[in-house]
């Protein structure tokens, strides 16, 4: 493998070509006029311009990515995350243009793409799911009928996505239609598949996800756990690893239940199995992401491996020189992902230029980042600007970084979740580890981020108030 193109964007882009140039390997960036000079552009060995700003003309053409690949020949394509990472199609085109797919088979994104299937395909090994139905539906009496014998609260979900989006909570049976009908139609919107299923809604839940990777040579381990329950509209904010709630034997069960997951579906690479967890420390199978996640980082750092490495060498056959004995979890790691989103107004995107863009930098900190001072952020994608991710040896002293490494990360010219991730490492719930996926709902409100704000402001005004009445008095000192 010498040459891989990267068919993505932003930080991601960046954390991938890294590892490749580690290795040896030239890489080459696609990108949209509108990320014309992005860092990953400049990055890169090679970069290419692949179309317009709209993603469904550049990061989303699939054959136009190939057609470069093909003519910069390009042995190995990395989709990242997002984009076109999780798209069957796309790895049955690199595949018969001779071109490797870092990530797993056509098969297994088909069957985990769809939740329906992955249930289907996990049943057989005995691992724990949330009651619900096996098929997807769109009939309203029918979902009338489901959700009386399984018991309300119940969760609608989008048979052929995820984000959040298709996701109704349903809390009575005089809800059921109105909220059918929203998620059927938000479903058709972003995936183009009305279908929804039906399933008990768990109470309280936590978010567990556990990194799996697996070679072609049967070999699959596990690399532990990532919390990941801080979360607005369903998409995560905070991660860390490990969870401050598993216990070694739990993390064993939960780990050998990620195992069984990978097997079911003959995956091979970096995939994640998602479960929840009951505040009886029940867990359930979620979903599996067949890609790297966005929060992968904090796995590295516990556990000292290069996850986007193993995927390249299991990509071009390697056999996993690991054994789960070999994997160990030293030390805790927290990620805040950097969004350009207002928190004091419903975490709507912020649009706008970059007029300030300093990184934290020190031991223990590490930012995968996209931007530069003076870009503009642009509107048509997603609104992360970066991951700052913090690594203590215990879970205080990470929160204790982290709480210092957004202190010194300095924005000016769009608003950013700095804050947000600021409040959350202070709240108490989260410091004393007693927290789930309603945090925000539970614990967050804009006003009370305000008032933190102006108290915060006040202080620094007294601060200054009385350094400058002290300098004044040193001043009027006589010779």
């Amino acid at each position: 493998m010498q040459k891989i193109l990267v068919a993505n964007r932003g930080e991601i882009a960046i954390r991938v070509m890294k590892t490749a140039q580690n290795m040896g390997i030239k890489t080459v960036a696609v990108f949209s006029t509108a990320d014309r000079n992005a860092p990953h552009v400049k990055f890169a060995d090679e970069a290419v311009c692949i179309g317009e700003p709209p993603s469904n003309q550049s990061y989303l053409k699939s054959d136009k990515i190939i057609e470069v690949a093909k003519q910069l020949n390009v042995d190995a394509i990395h989709p990242g995350y997002g984009f076109l990472s999780e798209n069957a199609g796309f790895a049955e085109s690199c595949e018969a243009n001779n071109i490797i797919f870092i990530g797993p088979r056509s098969k297994a994104i088909k069957i985990m793409g769809s939740k329906l299937a992955a249930k289907e395909a996990v049943k057989a090994y005995n691992i724990p799911m949330v009651p619900g139905i096996d098929e997807a539906i769109t009939d309203v009496k029918k979902a009338n009928s489901i959700a009386k014998k399984i018991g309300f609260p119940i969760l609608i979900k989008a048979s052929a996505g995820g984000g959040g989006k298709g996701m109704r909570i349903v809390e009575k049976e005089s809800d059921l239609e109105s909220q059918m009908k929203r998620a059927i139609s938000e479903a058709t919107s972003a995936f183009g598949d009305g279908a929804v299923f039906i399933e008990k809604y768990i109470a309280s839940p936590r978010h567990i996800e556990i990194q799996v990777m697996a070679d072609s040579h049967g070999n699959i381990l596990h690399f532990f756990e990532r919390e990941c329950s801080i979360q607005r509209r369903h998409q995560k904010v905070v991660e860390e690893a490990p969870s401050s709630v598993l216990s070694s034997e739990l993390r064993t069960k939960m780990g050998a239940a990620a195992i069984k997951v990978a097997k079911s579906c003959d995956y091979l690479g970096a995939g994640t199995v998602e479960f929840l967890l009951d505040s009886n420390h029940n867990f359930y199978f979620l979903e599996m992401n067949t890609r790297l996640q966005v929060e992968h980082p904090v796995t590295e750092l516990i556990t000292g491996i290069d996850l986007v490495e193993l995927q390249i060498r299991v990509a071009r056959g390697e056999a996993l020189q690991l054994n789960q004995n070999d994997l160990k979890i030293k030390g805790h790691a927290l990620e805040l992902r950097v969004y350009a989103e207002d928190p004091l107004n419903d975490f709507l995107p912020s649009v706008g230029r970059l007029n300030t863009y300093k990184l934290p930098v020190g031991k223990d900190i590490r930012v995968d980042n996209g931007f530069e001072e003076d870009m503009d952020i642009p509107m048509y994608y997603d609104p992360m600007l970066a991951k700052l991710i913090t690594y203590g040896k215990t879970r205080e002293e990470s929160i204790q970084v982290m709480l210092k490494a957004i202190e010194n990360y300095h924005v000016e010219g769009v608003k950013t979740t700095l804050p947000f991730g600021k409040y959350v490492c202070e709240h108490e719930a989260f410091k004393s580890g007693n927290f789930d996926t309603h945090f925000v709902k539970n614990y967050y409100s804009p006003e009370v981020l305000k008032e933190e704000k102006e108290s915060e402001a006040k202080i620094a005004a007294i601060i200054a108030l009385k350094q400058y009445l002290k300098d004044q008095k040193v001043l009027r000192l006589p010779n």
